[in-house]
Formats: C-alpha cells, structure tokens, sequence
C-alpha cells in the first residue's frame, strides 16, 4: 500500500528526478508555457509554484534559494525583475494543467502547462468585457490580426482555386478531343459504308 507517499516517481532515480523537474521548471518560466506528459505537468506544477512564492519575497535569501533550483540566470532575472510583479497580490495557484489526449507514440496522457498570468487568451477575453474606451481599442485591434489571417488564407487558397481550374480546362479539352474523334471515326465509318455499296 502507498499510504502517505507523496510525490510521483516518474520512472527516475532520485537525482534524475529533480534533475528533470529542475529542468521543466527552467523552461516553464522562460516560455510560460510548455507542452508534456500529464504526471510530469503536476509534479512540475508542485515544484515551480513553491519557488514562485518564495521569490515574491524579493530578498537576497529568497534569491539565493531559488538560484539552488534555476542555474539559468536569465530566467532569474526575469522570474524577479518580470513575472514577480505580474503576479502581484495572487495568492498561490499561478500556472494551469490543461490536458490535451494521448501522444500518438506511445499513448501517454499530454498536457500543457502554463503560467495563468502569461495566458493572451483570456486576456483578450477579460478585455472584451470591460467597458469603455478600452473595448474600443481591443476590438480594433482584434480586427487587424483576422484581417491578416484573412488576408492569408486567401493567398493558400488562391493557388487550390487554379489547379481546379486548370483540371477543369483539361477536361474540358480532353472531352472536345474525344467528341472529335468520336465524329472522325463516325464520318470514316459512313464513308467506307457508301464505298463499298
């Protein structure tokens, strides 16, 4: 029985565990977002977010102790000098597991895990629902990026448009080519019927 076994092993020695939580860690807070398997995110999840909290602190024991964990010191940098004060009064809870389905490989439960604070979609969405001179803006703004995409996809599009129009061309000629032929054999057909009466 697992009574009061906290943690998941994840198939690693000790020092290879922390070694691949140490890294997912790194990569969480310089992409704000990364993409892996379900009991990878959670035990991420559970090692990042004391960190975070220990670095609002902002004091050089708080530093020191999180430098233990995160070798990279641009991601230090950034962790106290940007994603701190985003953060700001939130009190715990700061990154998302979202799942995603199973890896084509080998079947294992994907997911994304993500800083909440980071997420640009729904902060379009909490735009949107403020009133004011700020909705104004947003959806300005929300309209020059589909106009853009829109403007791509026509150029994608475009090009399938042609080559079912050249397919139809051929058809098209091919069909006239074998009316001919049907009208040629039929002519020669008759031709040959009066020589021999």
């Amino acid at each position: 029985m697992r009574h009061r076994v906290k943690g998941r092993k994840l198939g690693r020695t000790a020092s290879h565990r922390s070694a691949t939580l140490r890294a997912l860690a790194t990569s969480l807070l310089k992409h704000k977002k990364i993409k892996t398997t379900v009991a990878k995110a959670k035990e991420t999840r559970s090692f990042v977010e004391p960190l975070i909290t220990k670095a609002k602190a902002d004091t050089l024991h708080a530093r020191r102790f999180v430098s233990q964990f995160i070798k990279d010191k641009e991601v230090l940098k950034e962790l106290f000098s940007e994603i701190i004060p985003k953060i700001g009064d939130r009190p715990g809870g700061y990154t998302r597991v979202v799942k995603l389905g199973t890896r084509v490989g080998d079947a294992a439960d994907m997911a994304i895990i993500e800083l909440v604070d980071y997420n640009v979609i729904a902060e379009k969405k909490e735009k949107k629902t403020t009133a004011g001179k700020t909705r104004k803006t947003t959806k300005a703004a929300d309209k020059k990026p589909v106009v853009e995409d829109a403007e791509v996809i026509e150029e994608v599009v475009e090009p399938k448009k042609e080559k079912t129009e050249a397919k139809k061309e051929k058809k098209s000629t091919a069909a006239k080519g074998s009316a001919k032929t049907k009208k040629t054999e039929s002519s020669k057909s008759t031709k040959s019927k009066k020589d021999k009466e």
